[in-house]
């Protein structure tokens, strides 16, 4: 059976991030009336379509973990997400406003550089703030959405395990977790990681970005029907800046590292 890695397990903090937490391209629902941040802000446009892919969220099944279903969810309606993650610049405008935390010292402002060192509350500040700012709506996409734009850059993060022995999903696991990031854990230009069949710059790569989905503990009954849920927004499902699926993972709203999931 393929016991999902997308159980979207929280960081062990010695583990470290595969890239910096940044602001995710976010999505908006109208055409931006402000000519100056329309100019600045690129979007591309993703037509009604049908991703596949693995429910976020940690999945049991008689006290056992259980593999994340694969689902199927349908957009009816077309997106409007931006082409690149938010620059450093940008985000600096929202700061400069008073509306947003004030970047680490550490962190380049650049408008060709995604902003970095940022938390989930301050992604969401800065949506809120453009929003106001241009008179439209922005917000971080969703995990489903996320999967939906990054097209071929998305594949299933399931992994293949015996299920007669649990031993072999942990070890797996460990090989999937302790697997090196790449040595260079600096960010770099927008486009430097190319672009994927939808326009959408540098999916998989420069940056970990945030969505606004939560991590939701589910059990199953025995047909592997969901029965109960259990939401914990104080951890969101936050998307990969290595091309490894298995990277994906639940980090605490905050930006920090949060204690690894039992099971």
């Amino acid at each position: 059976m393929l016991i999902a890695f997308k159980l979207k397990l929280a960081l062990v903090c010695a583990a470290g991030f595969a890239g910096p937490l940044a602001v995710t391209p976010l999505l908006t629902d109208t055409g931006s009336r402000d000519a100056t941040w329309r100019d600045q802000q690129a979007m591309v446009e993703l037509h009604s379509g049908t991703v596949s892919y693995r429910a976020a969220g940690d999945f049991t099944r008689a006290s056992r973990q259980a593999e994340a279903p694969l689902v199927s969810v349908r957009f009816e309606r077309p997106l409007a997400i931006m082409k690149h993650q938010v620059s450093a610049s940008d985000y600096q405008h929202c700061v400069d406003d008073g509306a947003c935390r004030a970047l680490d010292r550490s962190v380049a402002v650049a408008a060709n550089r995604p902003a970095v060192q940022i938390s989930w509350h301050d992604a969401d500040a800065y949506a809120g703030w453009l929003s106001r700012k241009t008179g439209d709506r922005y917000r971080l996409p969703t995990d489903e959405e996320w999967a939906y734009a990054a097209g071929s850059k998305f594949s299933d993060d399931g992994l293949p395990v015996d299920d007669n022995d649990p031993s072999k999903r942990w070890i797996a696991r460990y090989e999937r977790e302790s697997e090196p990031g790449p040595a260079d854990s600096g960010t770099h230009p927008f486009g430097s990681f190319g672009a994927n069949e939808n326009g959408l710059l540098d999916i998989g790569g420069n940056v970990w970005e945030w969505t606004s989905t939560c991590f939701v503990r589910s059990v199953q009954n025995d047909a592997g029907e969901i029965i109960s849920n259990s939401p914990n927004c104080g951890v969101r499902v936050a998307a990969p800046a290595a091309a490894r699926p298995a990277c994906r993972r639940a980090i605490s709203a905050s930006g920090w590292c949060a204690s690894k999931s039992p099971g």
